[in-house]
C-alpha cells in the first residue's frame, strides 16, 4: 500500500481545500417591484415571475 514518505503541511493542506467552498449565493433585483430576490424564482414580495403572477404574494 502506499504510504507518504513526508507529511504534508498545513499551508500546503489548506491550498489544496480552497476550491472546497460553498458559491457566493446570488441575489438580484425585481424588475417589478424591485425588492430582493434569488434567480428564477418567484418574487416574495409581488408573486411574480417572468411576467406572470404565480402566487397571490405578501398581499393577498
Amino acid at each position: 500500500m502506499a504510504v507518504p514518505k513526508r507529511r504534508h503541511s498545513k499551508q500546503r493542506k489548506r491550498l489544496k481545500a480552497t476550491h472546497k467552498k460553498a458559491p457566493a449565493i446570488v441575489i438580484q433585483t425585481c424588475p417589478r417591484c424591485g425588492a430582493m430576490k434569488r434567480p428564477h424564482r418567484v418574487c416574495a414580495e409581488c408573486g411574480y415571475y417572468a411576467g406572470e403572477q404565480r402566487t397571490a404574494g405578501r398581499d393577498a
